[in-house]
């Protein structure tokens, strides 16, 4: 029985038609190939915005985004807040000024073994949950507090 090729041998395309089989002749291109010149029609129907800037990304220096801290963390970062003299102790309680190391959010990921009383710009809702939070005043260029 003869193979496939040697049967269209002497047939000009073998089958295939007129540049078929030759890459992505027969569509026109691969993928968004043509748009502004020969599928410049389905562009206009089918993404009409695909070319062009859209938006507006904030310059990098003017977007604040502050130092955050988390409640699992307080305890492993209890040797910095020391060194700074941002550390003290109420009672049972350690008492942590986070102002005075530059942390201005505190975010209630994990769990902390100690009990804690922290002076901090802004604490979600979930680290007041699990700390004491004594609310500090929002240090200058931050973004003021929208919790509750």
């Amino acid at each position: 029985m003869p193979s496939r090729t040697r049967k269209f041998r002497g047939l000009r395309t073998h089958g295939r038609g007129i540049k078929a089989g030759r890459g992505a002749g027969k569509q026109g291109g691969r993928g968004n190939a043509g748009l502004h010149k020969y599928k410049f029609k389905s562009m206009l129907i089918y993404a009409p915005d695909h070319f062009g800037r859209h938006g507006f990304k904030r310059p990098a220096e003017v977007i604040h985004r502050p130092t955050s801290l988390n409640v699992g963390d307080l305890d492993s970062f209890a040797p910095v807040l020391e060194a700074a003299g941002a550390l003290s102790r109420d009672g049972e309680a350690f008492v942590a000024d986070l102002t005075k190391v530059g942390v201005e959010r505190l975010l209630g990921k994990g769990a902390s073994e100690r009990s804690w009383k922290v002076v901090v710009a802004h604490a979600s809702r979930h680290a007041r949950e699990k700390v004491q939070v004594v609310e500090a005043a929002p240090t200058a260029g931050s973004a003021p507090s929208s919790s509750p």
